[in-house]
């Protein structure tokens, strides 16, 4: 299934998701028709997802870039409502991110060209991030006197250490593709050509996975940061024996004992 809204495209497949970001002479800004259809299409998948119809979900950019990060240029309609309109935008954001975020199927995300502010924030959402080698990653927030949003200030410091979080926040710093590599930024780095293919290989692999199974390791991981280690290995306790009385635990228990191939359904 093709659906085209006006500022994203979705391809549904094979039970994968494809979301496009499709700005491309705006370099995939985010305006507020954009970030409104992009939290509109989260939940759209999700419940997709809830239906088993999705078990893989990939996001992109059109043409050379991911995004830019916020539109500014549109920002000006807003005049002496910016305060507001910004508040309504980081809402719809946040929206969107939370619903990918606790998503049952896995959400990797393609990184084609710049990944700038919020798209950078959208970027290192994914759950896999596959950049292609023309990649870079940017916060740029405090070069107009602002500060992050998307979740960029929960993930970075999660995911590269407070130190690199300061220095990318603080003094803007670029990365490029291998760089973001070699900072555990980024899953994979590959050929700007194979982005895509890579990107929907991965998330075929995935779709043919225990959905339930990653879903459950997405809310292990959010958790583990507030939890105790006796309180996580509560949570871990209750979640592996849920896991083990569902369809696709039983099925991984009977193939692994058959020696064969699992075929999980992702319930």
């Amino acid at each position: 299934m093709m659906t085209q809204y006006k500022t994203l495209l979705l391809n549904i497949s094979d039970q994968i998701a494809v979301i496009t970001l499709n700005r491309p002479e705006q370099a995939n800004g985010m305006n507020m028709e954009l970030i409104m259809e992009l939290a509109d299409v989260a939940h759209h998948i999700d419940g997709l997802v809830k239906q088993h119809a999705v078990r893989a979900v990939v996001i992109t950019g059109e043409g050379r870039i991911f995004c830019a990060g916020g539109d500014i240029h549109s920002f000006k309609a807003f005049g002496d409502h910016v305060s507001r309109e910004i508040a309504r935008l980081a809402g719809y954001l946040h929206e969107a991110t939370a619903t990918f975020m606790h998503m049952q199927a896995p959400v990797i995300t393609a990184v084609n060209g710049a990944a700038a502010g919020a798209g950078f924030s959208l970027a290192i959402m994914g759950d896999l991030v596959i950049a292609a080698h023309s990649a870079t990653f940017m916060l740029a927030y405090t070069a107009i006197g602002l500060s992050p949003d998307g979740a960029a200030t929960w993930h970075l410091p999660r995911i590269i250490g407070i130190r690199r979080a300061q220095e990318m926040l603080l003094l803007n710093r670029k990365l490029s593709a291998d760089e973001a590599l070699q900072w555990g930024l980024v899953t994979k780095v590959v050929a700007d050509d194979q982005l895509l293919p890579e990107a929907v290989a991965l998330a075929k692999k995935m779709a043919s996975g225990p959905t339930k199974a990653f879903g459950t390791v997405k809310k292990l991981l959010a958790a583990s940061d507030r939890n105790s280690p006796e309180q996580q290995m509560t949570f871990e306790a209750e979640n592996l024996s849920a896991l083990s009385s569902s369809i696709d635990g039983q099925e991984g228990i009977r193939s692994f004992l058959e020696k064969r191939k699992p075929v999980f359904q992702g319930k």
